[in-house]
């Protein structure tokens, strides 16, 4: 069971490197910025939206509260006539108003506090947009061209470098491991 086992992560990591060869960063930085400015105008869409709402919503509570008052007036002139039984209907307009406006400030409230956070939300998103534009700005300077594979940074070229041994350097290893065994 357990060379099964062994075999099978052999597979399964052989597997993964080959995927890692065949991936072009790059290209996945690339598209992972696609996908974030994708998002983020969504959110900024969303965030309108909700702000949008917001305006509508205030709006709403200025007509109702404009209702209450003419509902205050309606009561004053309905006690002043004697008209007890318009005066409850007017009463009853005025306490769905007033429940309504009770609603109608929680869901202010909330709509508020949603359009503070996906702003938040926006801003940290899009700081974290900026540090990949520049990290893929840095990343495009970094990453030889196809036709100049003597970049400094490309791995293979600099392990070549380290690896050359000059002339002067196999004399002095050379007379080193003669003084060495001629010591001993």
């Amino acid at each position: 069971m357990a060379l099964i086992n062994r075999i099978s992560r052999l597979f399964k990591a052989d597997f993964n490197a080959v995927l890692d060869q065949i991936e072009e960063p790059e290209t996945l930085l690339k598209q992972a910025i696609r996908d974030m400015e994708d998002d983020l105008a969504s959110a900024e869409q969303r965030i309108k939206l909700c702000a949008h709402d917001q305006e509508a919503l205030t709006q709403r509570r200025g007509e109702l509260e404009n209702a209450v008052e003419e509902f205050e007036s309606q009561l004053d002139l309905c006690f002043k006539s004697g008209k007890e039984d318009l005066a409850r209907g007017i009463i009853r307009k005025k306490l769905e108003t007033g429940r309504l406006l009770k609603r109608l400030d929680a869901k202010h409230a909330a709509n508020a506090k949603t359009l503070t956070e996906q702003r938040a939300t926006l801003e940290q998103n899009s700081a974290t947009l900026e540090s990949l534009r520049q990290k893929a700005e840095l990343f495009a300077q970094r990453t030889p061209t196809h036709t100049d594979s003597n970049s400094e940074f490309d791995d293979i070229a600099w392990m070549a470098r380290e690896m050359n041994v000059g002339d002067d350097e196999v004399e002095i290893a050379y007379l080193r491991e003669q003084s060495l065994r001629s010591a001993s």
